[in-house]
């Protein structure tokens, strides 16, 4: 009898080299498969321009080695007769590691559909895109939550008793870790009813910025400085949150004033030159322009208008202009601002002196 024909575990030598040749040349030629397909990928990429090309060379790129053993092993196993529960094991290898490479891929698809939507909708419907992102991460929790049930299932394990204990550890451990899942909520509410979303300019009580990110714990805003502010999630729903970027309109209140010796004539023109002005503005509507106060030190109006776009740079220009535009007019009118002081002036009348403030001179020159 020849070495060849020599039995080991229920198996000829020789029928122990073909299954251990198949299972070399088998992993070998899948690998060649994935090298020839990845390269050809490629090619096809540099001459597309299309999503879908990418997507199929990162799912190709992505066949991890673990599945192509297991099925290299699954296939010279055949050609040896083994005992039954050595049979099992490797159904149940071939088994994991086909549903481990379908997580990866699910995983893959839903990065690149959300990546997608994200660069789609960013610009004209930002809250869709927080939503997805949220889903998202439902969607890969829920995948990975299956393709672990099925593996263990495969592997004998009674999946309702485990889901029911994991029902109750659950509890326990969501004690232990109340403050993440208040934040995961938080995360949730906000992906839902969305108070805010990426790229939302919004003021958390003394702090400012734009929404950059919208984690599961976390929120990241961009201040005007340039330092980036992370807020908890379930703090930033509990605090007051003015958002910027759902501003139609920005109402804008400023004060003027023009000292005590303006002639009657000369303050009767004031609001309908300050009205002549907020007019000429093109984004600019003009609510009300009044003589508001006797100030300590000057005759204060009060003027209030609407800019119609809520960008801040747009706001600031018109302010700019109707600035301008009200000291050339006061300029050219002879009108004169007031000052913010309280100047002593000295009083010689029936010869003595004594001190007087800057509105008692103001009011007494009214009266003369």
């Amino acid at each position: 009898m020849s070495l060849l024909e020599t039995t080991f575990y229920h198996n000829t030598l020789k029928e122990w080299i073909i299954a251990l040749t198949i299972l070399v040349v088998s992993y070998t030629v899948l690998r060649v498969i994935k090298a020839i397909f990845v390269h050809r990928s490629q090619v096809i990429i540099k001459k597309t321009h299309t999503a879908i090309d990418d997507l199929f060379f990162d799912l190709i790129r992505k066949v991890k080695f673990f599945l192509l053993f297991a099925a290299a092993l699954y296939m010279g196993a055949l050609a040896v007769t083994l005992p039954p529960k050595v049979d099992n094991i490797i159904r149940i290898i071939l088994v994991i590691a086909f549903l481990w490479q379908a997580a990866i891929w699910g995983n893959t698809l839903i990065v690149f559909f959300i990546a997608r939507y994200r660069k789609q909708k960013l610009e004209t419907d930002a809250a869709s895109v927080t939503t997805i992102s949220a889903l998202g991460f439902v969607a890969k929790l829920a995948l990975w939550t299956i393709i672990l049930l099925l593996a263990l299932d495969n592997m004998g394990v009674n999946i309702t008793g485990l889901v029911a204990g994991l029902g109750i550890s659950g509890i326990a451990v969501a004690l232990a870790v109340q403050n993440i899942l208040g934040d995961l909520f938080a995360s949730m509410s906000i992906a839902l009813d969305q108070p805010f979303v990426i790229g939302d300019f919004i003021i958390v009580d003394n702090y400012m910025g734009t929404v950059q990110k919208i984690g599961l714990k976390t929120t990241r805003i961009q201040s005007l400085s340039g330092e980036q502010l992370i807020f908890s999630n379930s703090d930033l729903l509990n605090s007051r949150i003015r958002n910027y970027k759902r501003m139609y309109e920005r109402r804008v209140v400023f004060g003027i004033g023009v000292i005590y010796q303006t002639p009657y004539e000369k303050l009767e023109t004031i609001p309908e030159m300050i009205k002549e002005i907020i007019a000429e503005q093109e984004n600019a509507r003009l609510d009300r322009v009044h003589f508001k106060e006797f100030g300590d030190s000057s005759l204060n109006f009060e003027v209030v208008y609407y800019v119609k776009n809520p960008d801040f740079n747009v706001y600031m220009d018109i302010q700019q202009a109707i600035n301008l535009k009200i000291f050339q007019r006061f300029a050219e009118e002879g009108i004169e601002f007031a000052y913010p002081t309280r100047t002593l002036f000295l009083n010689h009348e029936n010869g003595q002196t004594t001190f007087v403030n800057k509105k008692e001179r103001n009011l007494e020159s009214l009266h003369r």
